[in-house]
Order: structure tokens, then sequence, then C-alpha cells
């Protein structure tokens, strides 16, 4: 039936001329094609097609047919009707309107979504090429478009998030890489065969726009093997090569983008991104930054003399954004980024000055984040090693400057004390070496202020800040030993009235507080344990909050945690009290024998 309707419209248009053709006559020759495919009269369809005399009417309404054919492509349990749409397909991208066929196409792409994305656009990939290529004029555009589009879908797949994944490629986003490089090769070559072509200007403004989009998605979340591996068998390394390699052909290599990004004046401005792709912009040239320095592509190409710390001044602002996101895949290409820029600096060379760059400060205070929030230990590790990279490669009024911000704001008692500690490597350096003004006297005090007092007295939570307490009185048990009364290299014994009344008073009563108010809640979660043995469980509030319902051997072992976190810090505190009075006695006795 479906058939006899299709050839009756036919043959109405045959006597009319192309100009004459209805709109009611475009939607009833869709219609019925679409019914000849549904009802498996796909071999008749086709001789319809082929039919030299259905030529006029298939060149201007055939396109209609194009969605119905890949549809019947792209279904299951159609094996026997392949062959014939294929043909047909082929026909129809030989007789029909280029333009017509690119918008359906592209309307084609738009429509599916999941695993369907990849399956669409790689069967489509190499038809919509070929019709760009036959469009007459505005050529820039329709690649623009195009591209677009495919990049839109492409971002909405799931990028592999481990070498296993990519391999099984389950969302087929790494052959859609594959497959959109060969697309897109033919047009970057038309750019540079024709460089004086003002059209081809256009082109490789649009080409330029989705390179840097690929950047983004998916290089930017991309996992790569390592470089030791076999690279050949890395989709996404390759894609990558790909993008930098399209990137240098249309005029824009790595060192021009490199180097450029950061003038107020860039290369690219005259592109008038909107808002949203300029943010885009930011990504890629992070997502650049990290593939250049890191996974090494393109880096042959920058000058050698670029000396350690300029690089590393022209890869913050991409480490800081890096560092930003709360992926995983994101963020730890940043700390990667940020370990191979630092690696390139000798020790304590890093000036001061460079502090007073934003992204210089911000970035530390990224790693504590990662430190202190990121689920993941290896990555929370792989943070507190950079901060201590980052820390060694400052000078000295650099690491003094740091310290003072990350005491400042990190919030958090175990960072607090990893600053604590390398002040007292930095002290124990100055002792050792050239004595360091920012390490000794009255700079050394200032900081000290910092470190050697109670946030909220004797009311601090000694338990949440056991690790800040711990290394400040191991910092102040040093200074004692190390620093003799009549030297005072450190200023530490004209401050000590100061430090015992900021510090050292209110630590006992906190003790003696905090001591007392655990002992009284280890008796009640005993008592409570026994009256509610049948229940299994029992609450002890501590601090004002309860601790979460737990098993009574459970709370009873964290409560005796606390009380012998407790006794450390009361052990430690008896021990710093005695050698200051050792020292002073020592001190005093020696002034009497001068005397």
């Amino acid at each position: 039936m479906a058939v006899e309707e299709l050839q009756c419209i036919i043959k109405r248009c045959q006597i009319l001329e192309e100009s004459d053709f209805k709109e009611e006559d475009f939607g009833l020759f869709q219609l019925a094609g679409q019914r000849c495919i549904e009802d498996g009269h796909v071999d008749q369809l086709l001789e319809i097609v082929q039919d030299e005399k259905n030529k006029t009417i298939i060149k201007s309404m055939g396109w209609n047919l194009v969605g119905p054919v890949v549809r019947c492509l792209l279904r299951n349990g159609e094996e026997d009707k392949r062959g014939d749409c294929l043909l047909m397909f082929d026909l129809l991208l030989k007789l029909c309107n280029p333009k017509e066929l690119l918008l359906g196409l592209l309307e084609l792409i738009e429509e599916p979504s999941g695993k369907q994305i990849s399956q669409i656009i790689l069967l489509l990939l190499q038809p919509l090429q070929t019709v760009i290529q036959k469009l007459p004029s505005n050529k820039a555009y329709s690649v623009g478009l195009a591209l677009s589009t495919l990049w839109s879908q492409l971002s909405l797949l799931p990028v592999p998030y481990s070498e296993e994944y990519t391999q099984i490629d389950d969302y087929g986003l790494c052959q859609c890489c594959k497959a959109l490089i060969e697309f897109t090769r033919p047009f970057v070559e038309e750019v540079v065969d024709n460089k004086e072509n003002k059209e081809n200007e256009k082109l490789k403004d649009e080409l330029l726009k989705f390179c840097f989009k690929s950047l983004k998605c998916p290089l930017l979340t991309a996992q790569f093997l390592e470089q030791s591996e076999d690279g050949g068998n890395d989709p996404f390394r390759g894609f990558a090569c790909e993008i930098i390699g399209f990137l240098s052909q249309i005029g824009h290599p790595v060192p021009k983008i490199i180097l450029n990004h950061g003038r107020k004046k860039r290369t690219w401005d005259y592109l008038e991104l909107e808002e949203e792709e300029d943010r885009q912009l930011a990504d890629a040239m992070a997502s650049l930054t990290y593939l250049v320095f890191v996974q090494g592509i393109g880096i042959d190409q920058l000058p050698v003399v670029l000396s350690p710390s300029y690089l590393l001044q022209l890869n913050m602002e991409h480490i800081e954004l890096f560092l930003q996101r709360t992926e995983q895949s994101i963020f730890s290409k940043g700390l990667e980024l940020l370990e191979k820029s630092l690696l390139r600096l000798e020790d304590n060379s890093l000036l001061y000055q460079y502090l007073e760059i934003k992204s210089f400060l911000s970035v530390p205070q990224g790693l504590v984040k990662v430190m202190t929030l990121c689920p993941i230990e290896t990555l929370r590790k792989k943070g507190l090693a950079m901060l201590q990279l980052y820390i060694d490669k400052l000078d000295s009024q650099g690491k003094y400057t740091l310290f003072r911000c990350l005491l400042n704001t990190s919030n958090h008692s175990g960072v607090e004390g990893f600053i604590i500690q390398n002040i007292k490597n930095q002290i124990d350096a100055s002792f050792k070496k050239t004595c360091n003004k920012w390490f000794a006297g009255p700079q050394l005090i200032s900081l000290l202020d910092l470190v050697l007092f109670l946030p909220e007295g004797a009311e601090t939570d000694l338990l949440q800040n056991s690790d800040r307490i711990m290394a400040s009185l191991n910092l102040l048990r040093y200074l004692v030993i190390k620093d003799n009364e009549n030297d005072n290299q450190t200023g530490l014994w004209t401050e000590l009235g100061k430090i015992e009344n900021n510090f050292l008073k209110p630590l006992h009563v906190g003790l003696n507080m905090s001591k007392a108010h655990y002992e009284a809640e280890i008796k009640n979660s005993q008592q409570n344990s026994q009256a509610s043995t049948c229940k299994g469980v029992c609450s002890v509030t501590v601090g004002g909050e309860e601790i979460p319902t737990m098993p009574p051997e459970m709370q009873l072992k964290v409560l005796h945690s606390a009380l012998f976190t407790f006794d450390l810090i009361e052990s430690v505190l008896a021990r710093v009290e005695e050698l200051i009075e050792i020292k002073t006695k020592s001190t005093s006795e020696e002034n009497v024998g001068i005397m």
C-alpha cells in the first residue's frame, strides 16, 4: 500500500516543474517513503530512487528520506535491509541538495542520547564531510555549525576514567574522537593550502574554536597512559597530538598560544567569544598547558631559554583552575602540573615577590583543600608532598610569608601542625648555617605569636587541636633546648612571660578540664553499658555533642584514646616546663658566678 501511494505521488510530480512542487507534496513524499521502509519494502523504494525518470523529484525531495533510511540502518534486526539502505543513502547524498542534506544530517546527529550518540556520529561523519565539501559557498559557516553540533553531542558522553574503561570504550567516545580527526583534517589542509583566501580565514577561526573546545572536552577530563607505556594505544593521547598539530597548522603553534595567553591583547581576542565560550577557553588553556608540560606533547616547540620561574608563573594560573575543580580526574592534573613546574626550580630560589601574584597564594590554599577534603588517600598524600615541595622552592622571606598565610587561613589542626614543623626546620637551618633574620629575633617572635597560643584560651577543644598543640609544644621544647637565655638568638627568652600566659597556663587549665570531663564520660559510659546490655548500644555526649551511636566497648575505646592524647600532651608540657626551669636556673647561677 505504501509503495503504491509513493508511486502515485511520483507520477503526479513527474509532470510538474521543480518550481511547482508544493509543500504538501514534500510531506506526502516523506510519509509514504517512511512507510515503505517500515513495511519492509526497502528494495522497491531503492528502485524508485534509482529510476532516472525520478531524478528531479529525488534531487528536490529525497533529503526527506535520509532520516528514515538512517534510522533503519541503526535499528537492530534489520541486517537484511542494510545493503539496500546503504545504496539508497549513497544515492541520496549524490542527488540531493547539499544544503538540505547538511541540515538534515545535523538534525539526525542531535536526536539520540546515551550510547546511540556515538553510533550515529560514526555512521554520519563521512557523509557529512562529503556534503560540506559539495557546498558552493559559506563553507566556513557550515564547518563551524557541523563541528559545534558534533562537539555538543560528544560532550554528553562520559569520559573513561581508567585504562580498562578506555579500552572497553563502552560509549564509543574514543572511536568518535579518532573519526572526528579524520572528518576535520581535509578542512585544516584546505586552510593550509589556501592561506590568502579570505573565506579560509573564517574557516580557520571555526577550526580554532573547535580545537579549543576539544581541549576542554574530552581532553580536560581524559586520563592518559604512562608515557613509558605504548602511547600508540592511547586514543586520547593520539587525539591530543592531532588537535595540537591542527593548531600549529592553522597558525597557532604551542609557543604562540601559551606565551600570549596572559597578555591583555591575545591573538584570538578578535573571535569575540561569548561569556560561556570565554570560560571554556580558560579550561582549554589549562588542558593545553597540562598536555605540553606534563604529557610533553609539543614541548619541543617552546624556546629553551625560558627560565623555570617564568614557566611556573605561566602555569600557576592554570594550576589554580585545576585545583578549584572537585572532579578527581581534573584536580589531580593540577597536582601533576605543579610538580613538573616546581621540579625545574632549585631549592630556595623562588623569590618572595612571586607571592604578590594571586595564584601563588591561592595554589597552596588549594593544596590544603586537597589534603583535608579529598576522599582518596593517595591524592591527599600527593597534595601534602606538593605543598612541601612548594615550600622548599621558596626563598626565606617567601617561606615566612606563606607560613603566616596558611596559619591564618587553613583552619585545620593537622595542616597547622605541618606548618609548625616546617617553621621548626627553618629555625634549625638558621642555627646550623648563617643566621636567617626571618627565623630569628623579632620576625620569628611575630610568627611564634601565631603558633604559641590557644585560639579560645582554656576552653579550646584540645582533642580537635591536638596536632597543632603537639607541634607547638615540640617547637617550644626545641627552642628552649637550642637557644640559651644569654644568647637569645630567637628572642624566645624575652617573650617567655607572654608565652606562659597565652599558651602554657591556659593549656594546663584546659587539660585539667578536658581530662575531668572525659573521665566522667567514661564512668557514665560504663554505667550506661551495664544498664543497656540488652540494647547493645548506648550514647555518650562529649563537648556538648553526642558521639554517634556505637557499641559500648567501642565508645569506651574512643574515650580512652582521647584520655591518652591528653596524657601525651601533658607529658610534653611537663617536659617543656622542666627544661625552662633548668635553663633559667642555670643562667641565673652563671650570672651570679660572673658577679
